[in-house]
């Protein structure tokens, strides 16, 4: 009794891989498997080229976030002062407040901080900035603010003047050394009504946080100065909280309200910024599924390119059944053929996002200067750059995309032709 051949045996390879390289004079589709191959590397690199940019998008967002802002803010919810009838949210005792906040776990930095929205002037240039006091040590552990490669200045002299955002020196065209006025309608209070206030300082510190936003209105002065500049004397505006664990913020937010007293209220920079990071995640999915199509429609090319070949190798399926082959043995055949497309193509598209994601930058520039310097604009899309950063979770999601697809769409036309009948296909011949 004759034994029957193990699934996947070497002759049945050889039999596929005789199928893929004849040519068309031979009853082959050599020009079909090509296109087929084009079609699932390019699918798989725009797949996996999408996946790591939007990967790269979303940690640069997070990161200058949390680089140059609070990851929690504490404020007062404010109480009604007896003589002028208006809500105070000022923080009376915020050294006390700032301890409390300190000692709870998981907090890495309580500062408290005096903000006012200024007008800025120099020489005949003005600008809007949103003035920030904070305290010299505080400020040097600012990530992204006391970055030493992005910055100009020595930011120990930040206390004898005033450090500014890059784009606020773009616009006001200063640099170190340089004097600016901070102009605040709401200066002194005389008997003819409130002066504005104007206060000259040497700009000290230029530092880049990476966001156009931030770089381009934020200004930080002493929390000394901007206490008398704003009439803030003995308070501040708010508590400024670094913790360790950012991603998981919301944990602290009623530690942090029972630190800071029964008047606090907190917000989160997931309070702040979640709307925008929800938006990011549901257009992330969409892309997914549209490139996930793309995929899909790359794979149906092996479909075609089989059945062709399933209909030109109708007499050797007939004489190959004649000879013993099991119905088992040609859907293998056809199924290598298939699959053996779809995995060089996805190999191929995988070397290829990899590549673009490692040298995304110079790729890019070079994009840049092609388009004349107009593709990417900081002041609408926030960052400097188009980052990409490559997660193995990504490449693998898209492997797996590809292959399922190609070796699902390539069982049809090899059950195709597993059930030919071999009298039917040897008819003519």
């Amino acid at each position: 009794m004759a034994r029957t051949p193990a699934p996947f045996a070497p002759f049945e390879w050889m039999i596929a891989w005789r199928y893929l390289r004849a040519k068309r004079a031979e009853g082959g589709v050599s020009v079909m498997t090509w296109i087929s191959l084009v079609g699932i590397t390019l699918a798989v690199f725009a797949l996996i080229a999408t996946l790591a940019v939007r990967s790269g998008f979303r940690a640069e967002f997070v990161d200058t976030i949390l680089g140059a802002n609070a990851h929690v803010t504490v404020y007062n919810s404010g109480e009604v002062d007896a003589q002028s009838g208006r809500i105070d949210r000022t923080l009376q005792d915020y050294e006390a407040m700032a301890e409390r906040v300190r000692r709870v776990p998981g907090v890495i930095r309580a500062a408290p901080l005096i903000k006012g929205q200024v007008m800025a002037n120099a020489r005949e240039r003005n600008a809007g900035v949103q003035v920030f006091g904070i305290a010299p040590d505080d400020l040097r552990s600012i990530p992204r603010v006391a970055d030493p490669e992005t910055s100009r200045g020595d930011i120990a002299n930040f206390a004898q003047g005033i450090a500014i955002g890059s784009g606020v020196a773009q616009e006001l065209g200063v640099g170190l050394g340089d004097r600016i006025k901070l102009i605040s309608p709401n200066g002194v209070k005389t008997a003819f009504g409130t002066s504005p206030r104007i206060n000259a300082y040497d700009v000290t510190y230029i530092f880049s946080a990476g966001r156009y936003d931030i770089d381009r209105v934020r200004v930080y002065l002493p929390f000394d100065e901007a206490q008398s500049f704003f009439n803030r004397e003995g308070r501040a505006d708010e508590l400024e909280v670094m913790v360790s664990e950012p991603e998981a913020v919301d944990t602290l937010a009623l530690p942090l309200l029972r630190a800071a007293g029964e008047r606090a209220l907190v917000w989160t920079w997931q309070d702040a910024s979640g709307s925008f990071l929800r938006a990011l995640e549901v257009e992330d999915n969409v892309m997914f599924i549209i490139l996930s199509i793309l995929v899909l429609i790359a794979a149906m090319n092996i479909t075609s390119g089989l059945i062709m070949l399933v209909k030109n190798k109708g007499r050797d399926i007939g004489i190959l059944r004649t000879m013993g082959l099991t119905e088992g043995s040609v859907l293998r055949v056809f199924f290598i053929c298939g699959a053996f497309t779809g995995l060089i193509g996805t190999a191929m598209g995988v070397v290829l996002g990899c590549l673009f994601a490692l040298y995304i930058d110079p790729i890019f520039s070079f994009v840049n200067v092609l388009m004349g310097g107009q593709v990417w604009d900081p002041s609408i899309r926030g960052i400097y750059h188009l980052p990409a950063k490559l997660q193995f979770g990504d490449v693998m999601s898209a492997v797996s995309l590809s292959l399922g697809l190609s070796f699902v769409v390539t069982i049809f036309p090899a059950r195709r032709a597993a059930r030919m009948n071999p009298v039917e296909a040897l008819r003519y011949e």
